[in-house]
């Protein structure tokens, strides 16, 4: 019998989840290194390029991977062999403590995502609490924890369905997943939870999600399972999509497909599909009475030597001397450099626009937005001599719904976010002769090196969710959208789709 002092337990998540807030697990990284040196497309190649820098960087300051720090989600198996040396905290409030901690910490804080009251008033709870803890009991006398940060914008792309039995899973996927679009943050991993009722499919896929990157191992070896014949198989149609890196086209867009399944009614096949995106973070730690867990770093060498150039053709521009005509020979596809001043905003704020332009009351003091750049982004708070700590784009389709008062009534010129537009926006951009600039998602601390000065300028009581003016330098972004309405995010992937069933034919002969 094993006594595990509650003390040991809340160190542990807390020690967790600041190591893997800038600890990228290795195994990914070694997924993404591969597909890197295999990508035949350059705009995919760039993108991850900068994600595998952008983890490098945060591994060597300490500092978070992405700006969106995450929800956590605690998977904790409780051997009935266990005994706390105390019992005035449940289990949830012990996770609870160790994740307020962790992102309460004074030299890496992390950015608190989790509002209370969420059908109302949506209030930041300030410390990222409560988390989402599943507790199990199981045979031994140890405490096993698979402990994960999960980002809005990879999590609001999940997906559930309840097929017939006689249903194809893989043919389910590989319809559904062009959906999903680019909002999370691809290249990354998919997890399937099969069987059991709704909830406990959804439950499946997020724990699968634990396990390691093995599917090039899983090819080498071959297929034993229906479970494992199934992620070869789901695999390889997924990347024949051709959607790739931050859904810009390519030849990779998952590094790995995870899958869990369980028995379930005969009348029944509940699936549920959650992505992993390009900032993946989770811990797997043990607990056996004595002492609290320890997470070995993982050493700087093991990071690949990649390094990002800007190209020849690479547009530099000045967002101080910018007008509406000066954007309109930008083309989709181009990468642009920013350097000047620019707004940002993402939902709270553009919520707040609106209610105030509705009654009349014009923008807020401070806010002007003509000919003006806004940068849907919440950044993690700075630290040191920091000027701002990470700060990568948010998904900007979440935006779509304010975009058409954005452009009609404000002045403003270009938004910048990460992955796609619905096609709605993208006829009100061309209709206002506007821009759509992406960010690569995943890439957050390397972004905030670009930012040279920040200052609140507006709704400072939102937090990270006020409205900053930053001061640029040599910012790298996309045009994914054009003043024409031409969309990255449809034209990548259909000519890479293409390319990918070329490739296969000549392979075949």
């Amino acid at each position: 019998m094993a006594i595990i002092r509650q003390q040991d337990f809340i160190d542990s998540i807390e020690d967790s989840l600041q190591f893997i807030s800038y600890y990228h697990p290795l195994d990914y990284v070694k997924a993404v290194e591969e597909a890197y040196n295999r990508e035949q497309s350059q705009a995919a190649k760039d993108a991850m390029a900068q994600i595998l820098i952008n983890s490098r960087m945060s591994a060597e300051g300490h500092r978070p991977l992405c700006q969106d720090t995450g929800i956590v989600t605690c998977f904790v198996k409780i051997g009935m062999g266990v005994q706390w040396d105390k019992t005035d905290l449940t289990v949830q409030e012990m996770v609870d403590e160790g994740t307020r901690r962790a992102y309460n910490n004074k030299d890496n804080p992390l950015r608190a995502s989790i509002v209370s009251d969420p059908a109302g008033a949506r209030i930041n709870t300030k410390d990222n609490t409560p988390a989402v803890v599943h507790i199990d009991t199981v045979a031994g006398d140890k405490i096993e924890v698979m402990i994960a940060a999960k980002g809005g914008g990879s999590e609001n792309k999940s997906k559930m369905v309840m097929l017939n039995p006689s249903d194809d899973i893989a043919e389910w996927v590989v319809k559904t997943l062009p959906t999903m679009g680019a909002g999370w943050c691809p290249p990354g991993m998919l997890g399937i939870g099969i069987g059991g009722t709704a909830e406990k499919a959804a439950v499946l896929a997020k724990e699968s999600l634990m396990d390691p990157v093995d599917i090039q191992e899983l090819m080498e070896r071959g297929a034993e399972t229906t479970e494992e014949k199934l992620r070869l198989d789901i695999f390889e149609k997924v990347n024949n999509l051709g959607i790739g890196a931050q859904g810009l086209g390519g030849l990779t867009t998952v590094v790995d497909v995870k899958i869990k399944s369980v028995p379930t009614h005969a009348a029944s096949k509940p699936i549920a599909m959650i992505p992993n995106c390009a900032a993946t973070r989770h811990a797997h730690f043990y607990l056996d009475g004595t002492g609290p867990a320890e997470l070995t770093p993982p050493k700087l060498e093991d990071w690949p030597e990649v390094t990002w150039e800007v190209g020849e053709n690479t547009r530099r521009v000045n967002l101080n001397e910018l007008t509406k005509e000066s954007i309109q020979d930008w083309k989709v596809g181009e990468t642009v450099l920013l350097t000047g001043k620019m707004l940002t905003g993402r939902d709270a704020a553009h919520k707040r626009i609106q209610t105030m332009l509705d009654a009349g009351d014009g923008l807020p003091d401070g806010v002007d937005l003509t000919n003006r750049f806004i940068y849907y982004v919440g950044p993690v708070d700075a630290v040191g001599d920091e000027v701002v700590g990470p700060a990568g784009p948010t998904t900007a389709t979440r935006m779509d719904k304010f975009t058409d008062m954005m452009l009609e009534q404000t002045g403003l010129i270009g938004m910048i976010g990460k992955a796609e537009r619905g096609p709605a926006t993208v006829d009100s951009i061309a209709k206002h002769k506007s821009v759509y600039l992406m960010a690569v998602g995943g890439a957050a601390y390397l972004v905030s090196k670009a930012i040279k000065k920040s200052r609140v300028v507006a709704f400072e009581d939102l937090g990270m969710e006020a409205i900053y003016e930053f001061d640029v330098e040599d910012m790298p972004v996309t045009v994914a959208v054009d003043s024409t309405g031409a969309n990255a995010h449809k034209t990548g992937p259909a000519i890479w789709k293409a390319k990918i069933e070329e490739l296969d034919s000549i392979m075949q002969k």
